[in-house]
């Protein structure tokens, strides 16, 4: 819903966009995208929009959000990976990991936006090294953007609102510790360092988008935190960008 709202969530992204530095290209990695074994990159000349979601006001189906891709751009992300073979996709577009975020950090980009899939059977430390290998693509001017959530607990929702659960709280401090320390192995093992990671990341697909994009920052980079409140109880919305 943040994709047709005016709130400080959508505030806060619209604010980051307005700073961001002039960019090649924008790279997103979308927790909405799963690619078990494997990992794509969007290669086509133009994006289509995906509505992959169900239940929601119509009004959220008509959004549109217009963005070209770019093959040229997609295979040198490709050519990044040593030793691993990332495959070119035309078939999916932009999902709403994507232009629910750009509606409101990018809404008339005027260059390529493609977006690079998760794959879901990696183990953490294997996915932080490969996306490590595309700081090279920032250094050119390619912005990486990680779509997901530290905290992601759907079924524990407080869908009428109400204040984060402890164990939501928790989890959100002691990883936002982790990532100001850049304290990696901690971050990268959620499970054995945190008691309530468990409950915090039932499933690590929306925590594995930050493991990307902490795996692009260079060593002298530190972070800034923005859209660090927790919505509905249970849904960490924690950024970071670099500084």
């Amino acid at each position: 819903m943040n994709a047709i709202s005016d709130n400080a969530y959508t505030r806060a992204w619209s604010a980051v966009g307005a700073d961001l530095p002039e960019a090649q290209a924008i790279v997103v990695i979308s927790a909405h995208w799963l690619t078990p074994g494997s990992t794509h990159i969007t290669d086509a000349p133009r994006n289509r929009i995906i509505y992959d979601f169900g239940g929601f006001p119509d009004e959220l189906s008509r959004v549109h959000y217009d963005s070209v891709g770019d093959p040229a751009v997609a295979a040198a992300i490709a050519r990044q990976f040593v030793d691993y073979e990332a495959e070119l996709d035309q078939q999916w577009g932009l999902d709403h990991g994507t232009w629910s975020v750009l509606a409101h950090l990018a809404p008339a980009p005027e260059i390529p936006v493609l977006q690079i899939s998760v794959d879901y059977e990696m183990p953490l430390p294997e996915l932080y090294r490969l996306y490590g290998q595309l700081r090279a693509m920032r250094r050119r001017g390619v912005v990486f953007i990680g779509s997901g959530n530290i905290v992601h607990a759907l079924g524990r929702v407080k869908w009428d609102g109400g204040p984060a659960w402890d164990w939501a709280q928790q989890f959100d401090a002691d990883t936002a510790t982790a990532l100001r320390d850049r304290d990696v192995g901690k971050l990268l093992d959620p499970y054995g360092t945190w008691s309530e990671a468990r409950i915090a990341v039932p499933t690590d697909d929306h925590y594995r988008p930050m493991v990307a994009a902490l795996s692009l920052l260079e060593d002298h980079e530190d972070m800034r935190f923005f859209n660090d409140e927790i919505d509905m109880g249970a849904i960490g919305m924690r950024s970071f960008i670099t500084v």
